[in-house]
């Protein structure tokens, strides 16, 4: 069967009956289809190569202009450059003159930095001779005085000056002064001036020391027989002083009361009379012998004439011992004053109280003459030295 040749016709149905005709497409040939695919394709060639040239003419546009900035920024980047050389070159030689100028200051900046340590060093140094100098000096004083109170305030205006200066490598220097100032104080010492002082009083009462042989002394009893006889006399002037009294109250007459009174005064005053020349000759008696026992006769046949050079010699030990307790002679003055003790006890009467205290001031100065070393300040000078050498 052809394509041409229409299919053959069967029985409809009603309801295709009814509906209307179809319409019928004759097909097209393929002979007719590929001109138009063709024609097609050259103009969907030509519409592309329309774009691409399109394209490739407004890339060349692009490229013109991408060229051109690049060109006005190539001459933009060279000016800048020069500028920037420029400014290079000016930096540069101004980098040269403050490294000249930072040169000068750096320079000047030493200088200044090593007189400024000069100047400190010298400070701190003028400081370490004049505590050294002051040290040595209160040094010499406590010798010369006995005390070590000068020592003891050189050290501590010495703490007090180092203190302001504020040098830390005078730290070492106070630490030392404070441990001397500590053991100086708590060394047992001498006090010379008290001494020297008991010593002179001790010398201005040797005139007052009785001796054992001195005339005019007063014997044991001479006081109890004085006060013997004066107490009648007391008795007897107190008895006419009431007897006017008495007389008065027993109403007798006038005259023979007053002969009564007369008579007791004569009698009073005649028993005072022989008292008062017994005790005067038993005074004398005492005054011109007396009994007692001589345990040293050189003291007794010692003359009195002896007795004021014995006085003297006492006075010259005395001194002496004065002398050498100034001059930290200690075994000195303890032999001069045991040579002062022997001739107390030996020529003078220990009895006294004057002798006796004196004797016991004598035993305290010969306990009170230690012969104790002056401490140094051996930590402070060392660490003076020190810091004198560390500089």
């Amino acid at each position: 069967m052809s394509a041409d040749t229409p299919p053959p016709l069967s029985a409809a149905s009603p309801a295709e009956a009814n509906s209307p005709p179809a319409t019928v497409v004759s097909p097209r040939r393929p002979g007719s289809v590929l001109p138009w695919i063709a024609l097609l394709a050259a103009a969907l060639a030509l519409m592309i190569t329309g774009l691409l040239w399109q394209k490739l003419s407004f890339t060349q546009q692009e490229l013109a202009r991408r060229s051109q900035d690049t060109a006005a920024q190539a001459v933009e980047a060279r000016t800048l450059a020069a500028q920037a050389e420029a400014l290079a070159q000016e930096l540069q030689a101004r980098l040269a003159v403050a490294e000249l100028r930072l040169s000068e200051v750096t320079l000047q900046r030493s200088q200044l930095e090593e007189l400024m340590l000069s100047l400190s060093r010298s400070r701190d140094d003028n400081l370490v001779q004049d505590l050294e100098s002051a040290l040595r000096l209160a040094q010499q004083q406590a010798q010369l005085t006995g005390s070590a109170q000068a020592l003891v305030s050189a050290l501590q205006a010495a703490d007090q000056r180092i203190a302001r200066a504020a040098q830390p490598r005078l730290n070492p220097v106070q630490r030392a002064i404070a441990r001397d100032i500590q053991r100086i104080q708590g060394a047992s010492l001498a006090d010379i001036p008290s001494l020297v002082l008991q010593l002179d009083e001790m010398a201005r009462q040797v005139d007052e020391w009785p001796l054992l042989n001195q005339v005019g002394l007063p014997g044991p009893g001479s006081k109890g027989a004085a006060a013997k006889g004066r107490k009648p006399t007391v008795a007897a002037a107190a008895e006419p002083a009431g007897a006017p009294e008495a007389l008065s109250d027993s109403g007798e007459p006038a005259a023979s009361a007053a002969a009564d009174q007369g008579w007791r005064r004569v009698s009073g005053w005649w028993a005072s009379l022989w008292e008062r020349i017994w005790a005067d000759l038993t005074r004398s008696g005492r005054e011109l012998v007396r009994v007692s026992r001589i345990d040293r006769p050189e003291a007794v046949l010692l003359a009195p004439d002896q007795a004021l050079f014995m006085r003297e010699n006492i006075k010259l030990k005395l001194l002496n011992a004065r002398l050498g307790l100034l001059a930290r002679h200690m075994q000195a003055s303890q032999a001069d004053l045991l040579a002062v003790e022997a001739a107390l006890a030996r020529y003078f009467d220990t009895a006294s109280p004057r002798v006796s205290s004196a004797q016991a001031a004598l035993a305290r100065l010969r306990k009170d003459l230690v012969d104790s070393e002056l401490p140094r300040p051996e930590d402070t000078l060392t660490a003076l030295t020190a810091a004198a050498g560390g500089r």
